[in-house]
């Protein structure tokens, strides 16, 4: 796992216009802030915190990774055909530039549960954590960095399709660091994974470096 995050986080090219992404300076009060509220708002929600099934959060998605992602789907290596009709026509700048305010967003705690998490799963979903290096890469709070995404509090759902595509190859990454992270981990365990970071409360407030 040491080795793969290594690799995913320094053995690639960067996609166009990756390298040092910051949000400018005006870049909430931008084009790309009104673009975002026309095409993106709608599923992802207007401050990034979705509520749509099966829909990430973007809410404190660092800038870098979320360039990857959309580079990824203009060049039809991720199979979404909604997310591929929006990023398809995108030129470099129009990566950069949603991907800047994406980087904008501050991270917004998830709703209060209707239960309180199941106790033993939590557990057990910690240790799993802890015994696949999961904070290695992601960081002892799921804020991620970078090229690494922010997890903590991401929809349970999703993490549960991601974690799945990872392990079945269904999902490619920028790298093979995740394929290989999850490929010896049984498919009950990743539900319990995922279970356990969609309820992490850790730092989830606290807006991830940049």
């Amino acid at each position: 796992m040491a080795t793969a995050c290594t690799a995913g986080a320094q053995g690639t090219k960067a996609p166009p216009g990756a390298e040092g992404t910051k949000a400018p300076a005006g870049a909430k009060g931008g084009v790309y802030a009104q673009r975002y509220a026309e095409l993106c708002a709608s599923c992802h929600g207007a401050n990034g915190r979705s509520d749509m099934a099966g829909t990430p959060v973007l809410a404190g998605q660092h800038s870098f990774y979320a360039i990857t992602q959309l580079f990824l789907f203009r060049e039809g290596r991720r199979d979404n055909p909604a997310m591929s009709a929006v990023a398809k026509g995108m030129k470099d700048e129009d990566l950069r530039g949603f991907s800047d305010f994406i980087g904008t967003l501050a991270p917004v705690p998830a709703p209060a549960p209707a239960a309180a998490p199941d106790a033993a799963r939590m557990a057990r979903g910690q240790a799993l954590a802890q015994e696949n290096r999961c904070v290695l890469c992601h960081g002892a709070d799921m804020s991620g960095g970078q090229q690494v995404p922010r997890i903590a509090q991401q929809h349970e759902d999703y993490l549960q399709l991601a974690l799945q595509g990872f392990r079945t190859g269904k999902r490619p990454g920028y790298t093979q660091a995740m394929s290989e992270a999850v490929s010896r981990i049984p498919a009950e365990d990743l539900d319990t994974l995922a279970y356990y970071v969609a309820r992490f409360s850790g730092t989830a407030a606290k807006a991830a470096p940049r």
